[in-house]
């Protein structure tokens, strides 16, 4: 597990610089694939909570300074959706195939309202009419294209981990 540190890391400065470099510019029928939220879900299902709250802060942290916006905010954001994500994958899951796209879509939906309510209370400009109406659902089908692609190289790169029964010795009742 400590091997995958790096693996980590380097997948999520790859995902965070081909964001801020090639995908942030792409807009396909008005909405924007965002790789680096894709990709934190790979990781988060496949490393769990812990890693996937730590793969946020690192590639938020990295966009933040790419874009030169206000620090910490799509850090924040990032921490929260990995974390969250990965307590997903570890307690339901982990072992359906379609959890990573229900993830993407969820968590694409509640970064956009986090982001808006992020900067609405910041003062800075939150365009709700164009986030939600015109580009989210746009948004939400581009990374569902990406989710299958990019969950497949990062399950090559990190193995999923084998699950550990903790109730084993216990006996249930009825």
């Amino acid at each position: 597990m400590l091997l995958d540190v790096p693996k980590i890391a380097v997948l999520v400065f790859v995902a965070a610089v081909l964001q801020a470099s090639v995908f942030s510019g792409v807009t396909i029928l008005g909405g924007t694939p965002d790789l680096l939220l894709v990709t934190l879900v790979a990781v988060a299902f496949l490393r769990g909570s812990i890693a996937g709250a730590a793969a946020g802060f690192f590639g938020g942290l990295l966009i933040d300074t790419a874009n030169l916006e206000t620090l910490g905010v799509t850090s924040l954001l990032l921490t929260l959706a990995g974390y969250w994500i990965g307590r997903y994958g570890e307690t339901t899951a982990r072992d359906r195939t379609r959890a990573p796209f229900l993830a993407v879509a969820v968590v694409t939906l509640l970064y956009a309202f986090g982001a808006l309510a992020f900067r609405f209370m910041l003062g800075e400009p939150a365009p709700a009419r164009v986030v939600l109406v015109e580009t989210l659902l746009q948004g939400i089908a581009l990374n569902l294209l990406l989710t299958a692609p990019v969950y497949a190289i990062a399950r090559q790169l990190l193995k999923p981990l084998e699950r550990v029964d903790r109730m084993e010795g216990v006996r249930t009742l009825g």
